[in-house]
């Protein structure tokens, strides 16, 4: 692993590509710490320390934990990656939806350059509203529930003002994907997963002596063997997979022979990744969201759709707010999959090369196995992600913050840090490899 390591820095392109990725996560990590112009910085973390195991952190469980803290704290990258993650997410999905982002995926490289521009125009968007409700719920009193100096976080409650911090977090979001961009192409690994993996990663230490101090060195020890379990099923599900062998028949053109030659189609047990897990916890946040602007803070008895609410969709421990996460996270697996996996492409794709499944006539025969086979691996890796999404939701009282989802050693955290390191180590190992040296994964 080390030798490996020297490996990589002693190749200078390779080099240059982490330094630079190094780089902008480090100018990501102090955006995340920098207060919007108008934000009382003390105020905030004085908040923040108050309400410490109150309802926010089950409120704003994964946003908070996407941008590293930086949503609650007000700062320049409050908004973070949410905004282009969302984007992508509605994108790809309108693309089953829409013939003209159906045919632009086809196209290539110029329709993917389109794709692409349509998801950051999106992002901007949702940017600007997303740091509108933040900056309204800031405004009116109801972004930390529970702190009683809430009034004094912003120091101007005026329009003009609170337009300004909206135009600065917008712009911080557009320079956050812009970080993302970057990285994935002139850096190493997919950005936006660096930037979300180093946003959770920067919270552990903190959130690690936060339990030591308040449990003391027993309870901590059981929280250190409980996430090194999390890590070892994680990674031991995330490189599960189910090989379908497919030959390709021998085919002679002029004078030369193609094909002939075997290989398998990787199925992952866990096809849907993070993205189920992206779906539930954003449908889940928003009918607490839509509360809190509906809300008024003169009349502060509730509707009765607002206790309902209140009851059963913000308590993260609460078993009515598990099921339902359970059951979200299950059917956005499927529905994930189903829109990312066509079993009638793939078939079609492999009859074009000559290519069949062993028992299996080419065409609609193989379509159907392909379907029959994602259908009985999507089950149990459903059931995972749900698993691992829920279980710290059991053992609320264990963490310091009162909420095992914000956790960083949660199971959606350990989920997002183990994929995005797994991959970005797959991706130095194949440059490793091209440059015939030993890699990490031997």
């Amino acid at each position: 692993m080390l030798s490996a390591f020297v490996s990589a820095f002693r190749t200078p392109d390779l080099r240059r590509k982490i330094l630079f990725t190094l780089g902008l996560i480090a100018l990501y990590r102090l955006g995340a710490a920098l207060p919007s112009p108008g934000v009382d910085y003390q105020a905030v973390q004085d908040c923040i320390k108050e309400v410490s195991g109150g309802e926010s952190g089950g409120i704003y469980q994964l946003i908070n934990l996407f941008s590293g803290g930086a949503l609650l704290q007000l700062s320049v990258f409050a908004i973070g990656i949410m905004p282009y993650i969302t984007a992508s997410i509605i994108i790809q999905l309108l693309t089953v939806v829409i013939p003209r982002f159906e045919e632009l995926r086809k196209e290539g490289q110029s329709g993917q350059t389109k794709m692409t521009q349509y998801t950051r125009y999106l992002s901007i968007a949702l940017a600007i509203l997303q740091a509108t409700g933040l900056v309204a719920l800031a405004s009116r009193g109801q972004l930390l529930q529970g702190c009683k100096n809430q009034d004094k976080i912003l120091a101007d409650n005026g329009i003009f003002a609170m337009i300004i911090i909206v135009l600065v977090m917008t712009a911080g979001a557009a320079l956050v994907m812009w970080f993302g961009e970057q990285i994935t192409e002139r850096g190493v690994g997919n950005g936006m997963s660096l930037l979300i993996f180093a946003g959770i990663a920067a919270r552990i230490p903190t959130e690690g002596k936060s339990i030591l101090d308040s449990r003391g060195g027993i309870v901590f020890g059981l929280v250190c063997v409980a996430a090194f379990a999390i890590i070892v099923a994680v990674v031991f599900v995330e490189q599960g997979q189910r090989r379908i062998p497919v030959q390709y028949a021998k085919r002679v053109v002029g004078r030369k022979m193609y094909g002939g030659s075997s290989t398998y189609l990787p199925l992952k047990v866990n096809q849907a990744g993070v993205i189920p897990v992206i779906f539930a916890s954003s449908l889940l946040y928003l009918p607490n969201l839509i509360s809190q602007l509906t809300s008024s803070r003169t009349n502060p008895d509730q509707s009765w759709w607002q206790e309902i609410i209140s009851k059963y969709l913000v308590n993260p421990g609460n078993p009515v707010y598990i099921a339902i996460y359970f059951g979200m996270i299950v059917f956005f697996t499927y529905f994930y999959v189903a829109i990312t996996f066509n079993p009638e492409e793939r078939a079609d794709e492999m009859k074009k090369f000559g290519g069949f499944i062993p028992g299996y006539r080419p065409g609609k025969p193989t379509a159907d196995y392909l379907n029959y086979v994602l259908s009985r691996i999507t089950l149990p890796g459903s059931i995972y992600l749900g698993l691992v999404a829920v279980l710290p939701n059991l053992f609320l009282d264990i963490g310091a913050s009162g909420g095992g989802q914000n956790l960083p050693f949660g199971g959606t955290a350990v989920l997002i840090m183990v994929s995005v390191g797994l991959d970005t180590v797959k991706q130095i190992e194949s440059q490793l490899m091209n440059r015939n040296y030993e890699g990490f994964l031997k």
